[in-house]
């Protein structure tokens, strides 16, 4: 799917989507995609039942905005920031799932309590440093905590960011992620759990080069 038109449908489905899977409630939350040197990202204020097509935001990779379009998403700079910082980036989901929420305003990682938490690239699924909303600080928080491989992480007081090669595997990770999450406060209701060895984890993401393919 390369198409502008195709990639406009599939952000507003894939936003529509990410509500309707509870990842996102309300209006928080946000989708963009790559779209050769620019990218498309949902709009700010707009309820996702309304979204169009043509409401998508046109981005350059340095945030500058064409005529004529919506407001973009308060959280564009982030996703600029990614984008530029990953090449293997092609869409992000941003999302305020409610697991993940509450462990980013406990301002709790999700360690390797289980091996699934290597689905977001590494040992764990980082917290990046509180920063306000939309703001660069927080774009640069975010790429810091995603920096050595992970595709995934939670931002302190905030919710969470996935990212991957289309938009399906993005919304996936962040369900993913939401998941690992609502297990990880139950094994600590529970008083806590076994945390996986680094040994162990170096196995897992090793065998999760070739997890999920066919041969």
């Amino acid at each position: 799917m390369s198409d502008e038109a195709s990639l406009r449908r599939a952000v507003v489905e894939t936003a529509q989507a990410m509500s309707a899977k509870g990842l996102s409630p309300q209006r928080s939350g946000n989708v963009s995609v790559r779209i050769g040197d620019s990218i498309l990202v949902t709009p700010t204020g707009l309820p996702y039942a309304d979204y169009q097509p043509a409401d998508m935001v046109k981005m350059s990779m340095d945030g500058v905005i064409a005529e004529d379009q919506k407001k973009p998403s308060s959280e564009a700079p982030f996703h600029l920031a990614i984008y530029n910082a990953f090449p293997d980036a092609k869409a992000i989901v941003h999302c305020h799932s409610m697991a993940a929420t509450a462990l980013a305003c406990a301002r709790m990682d999700i360690p390797a309590f289980h091996y699934m938490v290597a689905v977001a690239g590494g040992k764990k699924i980082p917290l990046a440093d509180y920063a306000t909303f939309g703001t660069d600080e927080l774009a640069t928080s975010a790429v810091a905590s995603l920096s050595g491989g992970y595709k995934a992480c939670l931002l302190a007081n905030h919710g969470q960011i996935a990212f991957a090669g289309n938009l399906g595997k993005a919304l996936e990770l962040a369900g993913e992620v939401e998941t690992l999450a609502r297990q990880y406060i139950d094994v600590l209701s529970l008083g806590g759990g076994h945390v996986l060895d680094d040994a162990e984890m170096d196995r897992v993401i090793a065998r999760f080069k070739s997890y999920g393919k066919q041969a």
